[in-house]
């Protein structure tokens, strides 16, 4: 892991609620071409996944999405405010969701992230992410669909 946590800028993580969607719907917009819908969130949040929203000074720069079974999580979204990008909230997350998971008993994460997305790339290898496979057409993408590596990291046993 390339940062000490206690160099990377204080978030403060709490459960999403459904009144936080319209900021979470705009940073998910900001962010990527083929955003989630409402639907999508609220669904999650009425199954029971793990939706955190992450502020800093009360304003939601970030959200994650989450869900933890059988000894297995799997990140759905994980997602930084563009103007809160390249700041070191995206790996503060990350440890938290990865630390939250290991609590629930999790010892293996999974994740897709596409095959553009070098950014996240680099943030998932830095934490410890290898990847592991490869879904075919996973993401819709400008001119057609684009693929998505499948990345997992062990959580037994890391800090």
């Amino acid at each position: 892991m390339s940062e000490p946590a206690s160099s990377l800028p204080f978030l403060q993580a709490r459960p999403m609620r459904e009144a936080d969607l319209d900021a979470v719907l705009r940073i998910e917009e900001d962010a990527y071409p083929y955003p989630w819908s409402r639907g999508i969130f609220a669904d999650c949040l009425k199954v029971g996944y793990q939706c955190r929203v992450y502020e800093k000074e009360g304003e939601i720069v970030g959200y994650s999405v989450h869900s933890t079974a059988a000894g297995e999580g799997h990140l759905l979204n994980l997602c930084v405010a563009p103007q809160h990008q390249s700041q070191g909230h995206g790996r503060r997350m990350l440890r938290k969701v990865m630390a939250e998971m290991r609590e629930q008993g999790a010892d293996t994460l999974f994740l897709e992230v596409r095959l553009s997305n070098k950014a996240a790339q680099a943030l998932y290898e830095s934490e410890g992410f290898n990847e592991v496979g490869r879904r075919f057409d996973y993401y819709p993408a400008a001119g057609g669909r684009e693929d998505a590596l499948v990345y997992a990291c062990a959580l037994a046993g890391s800090t």
